[in-house]
């Protein structure tokens, strides 16, 4: 008898060393993504100087940046938004009519992890992005739903500014501490559609800012100081030049409305590197249900195990 309790305690402290080892890859616990909506990559990490966008030009030696990184649905701002939460590319009504048929990672994490209900968070400018808090199926369909801070007071409210957002980005990550936060800010899409190429190139550089913004806080703020590993992408580019009408719009396969940007950063991520591997926006919930090892009963992204240290 004794000598079956000694292999039983064998085994058991064999499988606890290999959970350990599982999980001391990944330093942080909590995981914001930022959504800047609707650069095109030509005019953010894939121009020659960087000159819209100097502060990722300044950070990307804190992370790792992605030169082929595209969305591969559809080329507009909730189904964009919908891959980055449920890992599915989904033909979506656009205009917060239709939420997304499958679980988000919010709904994951608050199902498999979460210990309170103020554990994560939708923050947009855009306040049809409310759909993202819920989807269709059973028994995730109502349950299990993040908090949500969207446009001026949800959504059918309309868009508020992305100064707005920051502020009550900021407080919440403060007062709340949440684990999991998806930020959206509507520039420089807003202005694009206005067909103003100066306003758009305003947008971005602004939206650049808030980037750095957010990036100085999570590193200086105790709560999330060497704890977080941030995801900063776009939902969607915009049509290259001689496409329908160029920059205003978006909404096809083309280049331009393909190709985006991903830059992450954080404890256990890789510094100082650019990776060509080609990636998709599905990947990242994928990578962040690594990151912070909850399940996805569905999805279709990869880990991007390249990005870990």
């Amino acid at each position: 008898m004794k000598y079956f309790v000694q292999i039983a305690l064998i085994f058991l402290l064999i499988n606890c060393k290999k959970d350990d080892k599982k999980r001391s890859g990944f330093v942080s616990n909590k995981v914001i993504i930022l959504v800047i909506d609707g650069p095109r990559y030509s005019e953010t990490w894939g121009s020659d100087f960087k000159q819209y966008i100097p502060r990722m030009k300044e950070l990307s030696s804190e992370g790792t940046i992605y030169t082929n990184f595209y969305n591969d649905g559809g080329t507009y701002t909730n189904a964009g938004h919908t891959a980055i939460t449920t890992g599915v590319y989904q033909s979506i009504n656009n205009s917060g009519l239709e939420q997304p048929h499958y679980p988000s990672i919010f709904q994951y994490y608050n199902e498999q992890v979460s210990k309170t209900e103020f554990s994560n968070w939708i923050v947009s400018s855009k306040d049809k992005l409310e759909i993202l808090s819920d989807c269709n199926i059973d028994p995730y369909n109502g349950n299990f739903n993040p908090k949500t801070n969207c446009g001026i007071n949800g959504n059918g409210t309309g868009y508020r500014s992305d100064a707005t957002t920051f502020e009550e980005l900021k407080r919440i990550l403060i007062n709340e501490k949440p684990e999991l936060t998806l930020v959206n800010l509507k520039e420089p899409d807003a202005s694009g559609h206005s067909g103003d190429w100066n306003s758009y190139i305003n947008g971005i550089r602004q939206s650049d800012e808030y980037m750095y913004k957010i990036f100085n806080f999570i590193n200086s703020y105790h709560s999330y100081k060497g704890k977080t590993t941030l995801f900063v992408t776009n939902d969607h580019g915009r049509h290259l030049d001689g496409i329908y009408d160029g920059f205003k719009s978006h909404g096809d396969g083309c280049e331009g409305c393909r190709h985006i940007n991903l830059f992450v950063s954080g404890p256990g991520i890789k510094k100082d590197t650019v990776i060509s591997q080609r990636r998709e926006l599905r990947d990242i919930p994928a990578t962040i249900s690594s990151i912070l090892n909850f399940e996805m009963k569905y999805g279709d992204g990869q880990v991007m195990t390249e990005i870990f240290d």
